[in-house]
């Protein structure tokens, strides 16, 4: 591996559970008197096929060998998709930092598989690799997630919070001279949902949300979830099974017009923000992920949250996740701590990720001589 000790130059890749492809960056990052900056040099999502989509979502429910299988043919599709990355951007990466995609993610068992293996990546693209980001953590008693907030400290300190909207929202923020993270409510989760209806992927810039109604029976049901309960500043998670139990329950219950339930449901997640941020000081708060693009949302939100609201660039809002991998990779090549107890539960603060490194003038599977 080729750096100073404070410049790295690393392609992050990151698998997201709506399986719309790879994110792959290539992140520069270096560090002087103990602050850190960055830069996303070049960054693309590469859609997956057919034949990989399929696969990856129904691999829960094959057997053994085949899982195992996939998990190495997956790597190895990694590898090749990061190999034509650096030709076609003409990119000399130090390493690469993969997430993988997850498979099965149970921590009460002590149990999490993102699967990608490392070895092929670094078979296949003749780099060092880091990955599997999760499991010590889990071993330790921890959730294995988020792990993002760690990057929101180091990387992104000029904000007071950093919020993703998502496929739901969550926070992350300092309190009691300690990082917390935690999910809010959910976002797209919900509202890509409402929209395949209307034969449409996602509202684009809510401009069917903005000509709906808001429903006021609906908006105090979804207000009045347990969840909404829990005390502020502590850990908190939301999954797929909590919505459908909960929300879409109450969506069937109305039966309202889909640009109704949207127009709802955008008042809802600003409510739900507002309660959970408004009651600090007020400061800085930076926007990511796919609903910073929802221009209606974000209006309402403005209306309800007293911060200073920052939408960021193109590169930022879809490539944080992939950012923030690469960085936990540096950090982890340092030996440095890249997942905080505070976010997850763990009992100790720990340098999650497994190392893997081919020799020199490497020759991969395509019989190209990497040096």
């Amino acid at each position: 591996m080729t750096n100073t000790g404070t410049h790295y130059s690393v392609i992050g890749v990151m698998s997201g559970t709506s399986l719309d492809g790879a994110d792959i960056a290539l992140c520069r990052f270096s560090i002087d008197s103990d602050k850190w900056a960055y830069d996303i040099v070049q960054a693309e999502t590469i859609s997956y096929p057919a034949h990989w989509k399929q696969i990856l979502s129904n691999l829960e429910k094959t057997d053994a060998l085949t899982f195992q299988q996939t998990h190495v043919d997956y790597g190895f599709y990694l590898g090749k998709l990061v190999s034509d990355f650096i030709k076609k951007y003409d990119l000399k990466p130090d390493f690469v930092s993969s997430h993988g995609h997850t498979i099965f993610h149970q921590p009460q068992k002590r149990l999490t598989v993102q699967i990608g293996a490392g070895s092929a990546i670094a078979a296949e693209c003749g780099l060092p690799v880091v990955c599997d980001f999760r499991s010590l953590d889990v071993a330790l008693g921890g959730q294995g997630a988020p792990l993002v907030p760690i990057g929101d400290k180091l990387l992104f300190s000029e904000f007071d919070f950093c919020l993703n909207l998502g496929g739901f929202a969550n926070v992350s923020y300092e309190y009691n001279m300690e990082r917390i993270a935690y999910d809010i409510c959910p976002v797209n989760i919900v509202m890509n949902a409402v929209c395949e209806a209307l034969g449409k992927e996602y509202d684009s810039e809510g401009e069917l949300a903005r000509h709906g109604f808001i429903n006021d029976d609906l908006l105090q049901e979804l207000n009045g979830l347990p969840f909404y309960k829990l005390p502020l500043d502590c850990p908190k998670s939301l999954g797929k099974e909590w919505v459908i139990k909960n929300v879409n329950n109450l969506l069937e219950k109305h039966n309202l017009k889909e640009i109704d339930v949207l127009r709802t449901f955008c008042e809802h997640i600003a409510v739900q923000t507002a309660k959970v941020l408004n009651n600090k000081f007020k400061g800085k708060i930076l926007f990511t992920g796919g609903g910073a693009y929802n221009t209606f949302l974000i209006e309402i939100m403005k209306k309800h949250i007293i911060h200073q609201i920052t939408i960021p660039d193109r590169k930022t809002i879809e490539f944080k996740e992939a950012l923030i991998f690469a960085f936990l990779g540096v950090l982890r090549m340092r030996k440095e701590v890249n997942c905080l107890k505070s976010v997850t539960g763990a009992v100790y603060d720990n340098i999650g990720g497994a190392v893997y490194e081919a020799p020199p003038n490497f020759q991969n599977s395509h019989g190209a001589i990497i040096p």
